[in-house]
């Protein structure tokens, strides 16, 4: 047979068997590519996502200077901001739930104390870099600009500043645009970036030459809540209030040029230690006085070493709280009826031999003194009674309540 003969031999001998014999599908007609849809683009986009968290260990962000990053933290935003796409993606978010969104906060206590304000001013795209702008030189000289420190006495300021939120969360008190110089004075509470500050101390005039003219400036007691103070001039706080837009703290139905009619000092509540050097009293842990005075406190114990009230013997100040649109008297009430089961029980004879029996002399520790005291101006104490094995308030047992 001749090689023609073995081609045709092994030729198919019809279309079905050349196709059968195509064993490399030469034949095979192109698949049509799939058109991508709008819900593949989406789910793509979604992976990339998935794929940067993986592999660095967080989320991309909207705001860095990494082109390719911020388009997906840009695109992340995007997809939080749509229920839609989160509906449709739900299903890819296994492994990180990056579609999971937290409740909305129910109050503004739950916000506060929340850690999503953490990051409130960070700075990924360095808009907020001044470090290459020229420095702005004030006219006080180097020693006269104050940095805030440390405040050492802050637990006597922290009740306070609680007393104030707690103001401000029922409505009694309320923020207004910061207005003038004539809002600063002692007592007031102001917010400035974001931070309350109460101005402690207002101190006495002293004369400067600023800018070659003779000027006038009190140093200031600045207290923030933060736990840090400053000795700020009342100036330059006024200064700092404009430019950061601050506000102060008003009661409610008062405009911002009556803040100062409506904050009227009531008087002092302060705490003392003993000095006393009788073993009976110096031997007494957490012994302390709780007092009222409508004059400086300084002046009211000056006499204390020859007085029965103060157990006959020095004191020192370990509180002083001044008091403003609050009876003191009435604070001072509450404070001795919370504590009166820990009441000295003491008779001291004074100068005349008279028996005298002080009765505001309390043993409990100064910490649990402070905490009553903001408990008492948010309202929270009415709740709450002193357990002296504890040695702190415990919310009482309520009528009824298991």
């Amino acid at each position: 047979m001749s090689d023609y003969d073995d081609i045709l031999e092994a030729a198919p001998s019809s279309l079905q068997d050349l196709i059968d014999n195509d064993l490399d599908g030469l034949l095979d007609a192109p698949e049509k590519p799939q058109k991508v849809t709008s819900s593949d683009r989406l789910e793509r986009a979604f992976l990339e996502i998935v794929e940067f968290r993986r592999t660095h260990g967080r989320l991309p962000s909207s705001a860095t200077r990494e082109i390719a990053e911020r388009k997906l933290g840009a695109r992340l935003e995007g997809i939080l901001a749509n229920d839609e796409k989160i509906a449709a993606l739900r299903h890819l978010d296994t492994e990180f739930e990056l579609l999971a969104i937290e409740a909305a906060p129910e109050s503004l206590d739950d916000l506060l104390e929340s850690d999503d304000l953490d990051d409130l001013l960070g700075d990924d795209s360095g808009i907020l870099d001044v470090s290459d702008l020229p420095v702005i030189k004030r006219p006080e000289a180097p020693d006269s600009v104050a940095q805030r420190v440390k405040s050492e006495d802050f637990d006597l300021f922290e009740p306070l500043f609680k007393a104030k939120h707690a103001e401000l969360a029922e409505g009694t008190f309320k923020l207004m645009p910061f207005t003038g110089m004539d809002l600063i004075r002692e007592g007031v509470f102001f917010v400035l970036s974001g931070v309350m500050c109460f101005v402690a101390e207002v101190g006495e005039d002293v004369d400067l030459i600023v800018g070659g003219r003779p000027r006038q400036k009190q140093r200031l007691r600045v207290v923030f809540e933060n736990g840090t103070e400053s000795a700020m001039y009342r100036q330059s706080l006024m200064t700092r209030m404009y430019e950061a837009q601050g506000q102060v703290l008003a009661r409610t139905g008062h405009d911002a040029d009556e803040v100062l009619d409506a904050d009227v000092e009531s008087g002092h509540i302060y705490v003392l230690q003993s000095l006393s050097d009788d073993p009976q009293i110096a031997g007494m842990k957490d012994l302390h006085k709780i007092g009222f005075s409508t004059t400086k406190v300084e002046t009211r114990i000056k006499n204390a070493a020859h007085s029965p009230t103060y157990l006959m013997a020095p004191v020192k100040v370990l509180a002083d709280y001044q008091l403003y649109n609050v009876r003191a008297s009435w604070l001072e009430h509450l404070l001795h009826r919370v504590f009166a089961e820990v009441r000295l029980d003491l008779t001291q004879v004074d100068r005349k031999g008279r028996d005298y029996d002080p009765s505001e002399w309390f043993v409990v520790p100064l910490e649990v003194i402070n905490k009553a005291v903001a408990m008492i101006m948010s309202g929270e104490i009415t709740d709450y009674v002193y357990d002296a094995q504890l040695k702190n308030l415990v919310e009482q047992q309520q009528p009824g309540r298991e």
